[in-house]
């Protein structure tokens, strides 16, 4: 679980995981996807030294994984890409599927760009190397738990470049959405927060909500990390160079 080099997740969210567990107050309820039992082991013990985080069930395969989410409800699934049968990123796809609020936090030796994107477009709402130190990964548990998009800093680093080399803007990729609507999923694609986006925009946290609901609506995603993949292909979420 540990390993040399290593660094802290960044987030394209707002970061915000100095609680421990569910919002609720109970502990994180986790389930391990990964083909390898040594692999497995380590998270294991992992979940019994962290008393916010309870571990209710393991999968080899990527059916298991699919069966055994739906049987037990964890908030967030550890995921593994390459697994006999079923992979990982159909197995993620499959899980949010019957269980949209479920979040996938992926872990993989695999940090090529097709992975990443084919993760984060079946809704993953993460991905870390399985390199990522035991503290690291806790940390990463508990924000993907609260709804906040998680990458080790490699892996942002290079989405961010990916996106800022791929930008192509148009006068209006999205028309669908009103110029406020605009205005808020740029603020999104910057990984701003509600209440940061309410601040900025000088608007009501429910009047932000409203407007986030219908962005998701429109845009047919069904949660911020894929309202921050859309925007980010689009060319949006491009913070101001800083003096």
């Amino acid at each position: 679980m540990t390993g040399p080099g290593t660094t802290e997740p960044r987030s394209l969210g707002p970061v915000g995981t100095s609680d421990p567990g569910s919002p609720d107050g109970r502990p994180i309820r986790i389930v391990v996807a990964d083909d390898h039992p040594v692999y497995r082991d380590g998270l294991r013990a992992l979940a019994a030294r962290s008393p916010d985080l309870e571990l209710v069930g393991e999968a080899a395969t990527g059916t298991e994984a699919v069966a055994i989410a739906e049987a037990t409800s964890p908030d967030v699934v550890l995921m593994d890409l390459r697994m006999p049968g079923m992979n990982g990123i159909e197995a993620t796809r499959q899980i949010l599927e019957r269980r949209p609020e479920t979040r996938v936090l992926v872990l993989t030796m695999s940090e090529d760009d097709d992975s990443l994107f084919a993760a984060m477009r079946a809704g993953a709402g993460g991905y870390l190397p399985k390199d990522a130190d035991s503290e690291e990964l806790v940390r990463a548990i508990r924000a993907a738990s609260l709804g906040e998009v998680i990458f080790g800093a490699s892996m942002a680093t290079r989405l961010q470049a990916f996106f800022a080399a791929s930008r192509s803007r148009v006068v209006d990729p999205f028309p669908e959405l009103t110029d406020r609507e605009d205005e808020v999923l740029e603020l999104i694609a910057q990984g701003r927060s509600n209440a940061e986006i309410a601040a900025a925009l000088e608007i009501s946290d429910k009047t932000v909500r409203n407007h986030v609901a219908n962005i998701f609506n429109k845009l047919r995603v069904a949660d911020r990390a894929q309202a921050i993949v859309r925007a980010r292909e689009a060319g949006l979420g491009r913070e101001p160079d800083r003096a």
